[in-house]
């Protein structure tokens, strides 16, 4: 059997983690005055988005895992014989993956018999999970590693993740927009539907307000999986934002005619940083049943 790690932007909660024994590999949170943090560790997610709220204009910064950290988390489950899966927040939106792969390639000389499989699932937060979520479900069905590192890259090509913000100075800050798309932002009062693609942040539109925005989104998912709602996997995750989550989900229930299993997600800092509080993000993939034979 194989042991599953993540990195943080997976946003798991450490209760989901030890319920599923997933190893997290945090992130970092750099404050001026605090130095580096490891979320979950040194900060929890309430304290982080605390202090955004309370310490205007405070913009942190986040720092991926080091090769070390994952050689920390990686090599006792090596000693004990266990190959490893591990999975990252998009290679496109932070250096995660170089991380892991640096951290495999050097425990791979000490350990040769065992076999480490690092997955760039191209997708963050929600999307992430969703993914992480499909291979903990291979897992159970007794899935070898080979076969679910299959699956899971035909899964990851079908997840879409879209999510609105509250404010876009958070991107603006964190160098994922320009400064004259937050200043027009910001003066007409539009919010940004957004979208991860092909593991990059990209503009899908803009509305005045957040109704409405959670509206396009909702009509949006609703248009595309009416047909294919059977075969997806469906996730909901917000920034201090749980009452809209939950009525987000229950009009997508409604609206969709069926229920939503995953609970909602409390999206963590490695995206949280760039999405500010208030965010709101939906995510789906296609389930494993539905993949077909990948393998």
């Amino acid at each position: 059997m194989y042991q599953i790690i993540s990195d943080g932007g997976c946003d798991f909660t450490k209760e989901e983690a030890r319920k599923y024994n997933i190893e997290v590999v945090p992130f970092y949170i750099t404050f001026e005055d605090d130095g580096h943090l490891k979320e979950g560790v040194d900060i929890t997610k309430e304290d982080y988005f605390k202090r955004l709220l309370e310490e205007k204009g405070v913009f942190p910064k986040t720092a991926q895992p080091s090769p070390q950290d994952y050689i920390d988390v990686m090599k006792p489950h090596l000693e004990s014989g266990k190959d490893l899966v591990v999975i990252t927040i998009s290679s496109k939106l932070s250096g995660s993956y170089n991380s892991a792969t640096l951290a495999a390639g050097i425990l791979s000389d000490d350990y040769p018999n065992s076999v480490i499989k690092v997955i760039d699932t191209l997708s963050a937060s929600v999307g992430q999970g969703l993914i992480l979520r499909e291979i903990l479900k291979m897992q159970k069905a007794n899935f070898n590693l080979q076969k679910t590192v299959s699956y899971a890259e035909k899964i990851l090509k079908t997840t879409r993740v879209y999510f609105t913000l509250d404010t876009v100075e958070y991107l603006k800050r964190g160098g994922r927009i320009g400064p004259t798309t937050a200043f027009v932002g910001g003066i007409l009062g539009l919010r940004p539907i957004l979208q991860l693609e092909d593991g990059q942040v990209s503009q899908l539109d803009s509305v005045r307000g957040k109704k409405n925005a959670l509206k396009m989104i909702q009509e949006g998912i609703v248009a595309a999986l009416q047909e294919e709602k059977k075969n997806v996997n469906l996730s909901i995750g917000h920034i201090l934002s749980e009452d809209d989550a939950v009525n987000f989900k229950a009009n997508t229930e409604l609206s969709l005619g069926m229920e939503i299993d995953n609970p909602i997600t409390e999206v963590g800092a490695a995206i949280g940083t760039h999405a500010g509080p208030g965010a709101l993000a939906f995510a789906y993939c296609k389930k494993y049943e539905m993949i077909g034979d990948a393998a």
